[in-house]
């Protein structure tokens, strides 16, 4: 599936700051030492959150249906402000009828 179906994508500041990037999350914790380590922090958390969209360029993967409605993943490489490259995977949803793509979550791949 190509992203040009869509009427747009949505990464919410939230998933990124206070989900991904936060050491004290109870599930994103393990996350954020993954992206910490890749040079990606709060005070800068617009770079992760233009890698995670820049990977859009690729094609998604339908991977089932959810009661939100339909689940796509995209995975690829990203490179971290420190120069470390690390291949990861991004979920999203689209909710019924509404043709935007919102982010779900991010973790490494493999």
């Amino acid at each position: 599936m190509d992203i040009r179906e869509f009427r747009g994508v949505v990464i919410e500041r939230q998933k990124i700051l206070d989900y991904l990037l936060s050491p004290t999350h109870h599930v994103g914790q393990y996350k954020a030492e993954f992206f910490l380590a890749l040079g990606y922090h709060q005070l800068v958390w617009k770079t992760l959150e233009r890698d995670i969209r820049d990977l859009l360029k690729g094609s998604l993967a339908h991977a089932g249906r959810s009661p939100h409605g339909a689940k796509y993943t995209v995975s690829g490489w990203i490179v971290g402000p420190n120069g470390k490259s690390a291949r990861i995977l991004t979920v999203w949803i689209a909710a019924p009828e509404q043709h935007v793509l919102r982010f779900v979550t991010a973790y490494p791949e493999g």
